[in-house]
């Protein structure tokens, strides 16, 4: 195993081995293709699941217990050996006291220019659970990754359009099927929230809508139409992989 500190290179990327980005880097669905399945920040810890394959290596990250493929020459000079990693874990009243600086995040991130971006996290460009996970992650709170696993990692709350009563500022609400969670947004307050939403039926990037009826955007329409249930953040993860 490489030293506490050892630069990255290819012959060091043991199977197990622990290492920390020193820059942002993509994270790919497969072992070939463009495809992203999300992106590492700089200071992001991952552990390598197997041998180097076609110029790419399959990864655990660390912080969401996210698999992916990282390209090997993206990583060359750009990470660091390390032994150790520990999650950090917040409870609940810590978790609600750093809501309105989430909150700020999402408002400055909505300001930049920006557009959707399938497996988007490290910004401008971020897809819907990016944006959820990069907004709480700037306060050192991580959640899973995708918007399905979010929904299952939150404590579930009742929410109906026209009805946010019990909705607070810093919510999740979750939007798809009848089977399946496909999009998430954060509430802002009064039932509005923010989300990045694609070009089809969205915006081409984060904007805000709201599950008001009265409120006949094509877009909050077409979400309100989807809306699934709510959930707040009351825990951190623990970097263990989630099905």
């Amino acid at each position: 195993m490489p030293t506490l500190g050892t630069p990255l290179a290819p012959e060091l990327l043991h199977p197990g081995s622990l290492w920390v980005l020193d820059s942002g880097v993509n994270g790919y669905a497969r072992f070939a293709g463009s495809n992203l399945t999300t992106q590492a920040a700089a200071g992001r810890c991952f552990q390598v699941l197997n041998w180097p394959d076609h110029g790419r290596v399959r990864v655990r990250l660390l912080e969401d217990g996210y698999p992916c493929w990282l390209a090997v020459v993206d990583l060359m000079g750009q990470a660091t050996a390390t032994r150790f990693w520990r999650p950090i874990l917040f409870d609940s009243r810590t978790i609600a006291a750093r809501l309105p600086a989430v909150l700020d995040w999402v408002a400055m991130a909505a300001g930049r220019h920006n557009s959707y971006l399938w497996g988007g996290t490290l910004g401008p460009d971020l897809d819907c659970s990016g944006l959820v996970q990069s907004a709480f992650a700037s306060q050192g709170i991580w959640l899973p990754r995708d918007a399905y696993q979010q929904e299952r990692f939150c404590t579930p709350i009742a929410v109906q359009p026209g009805q946010s009563h019990l909705l607070r500022p810093g919510d999740l609400l979750f939007f798809g099927t009848a089977k399946r969670c496909t999009h998430v947004a954060i509430h802002q307050g009064g039932g509005r929230y923010w989300h990045s939403s694609g070009r089809d039926h969205g915006r081409n990037g984060i904007g805000r809508d709201s599950i008001d009826p009265r409120d006949q955007h094509p877009v909050a329409c077409h979400y309100r139409n989807e809306l699934r249930g709510a959930g707040r953040v009351e825990r951190c993860h623990d970097g263990s992989t989630l099905p």
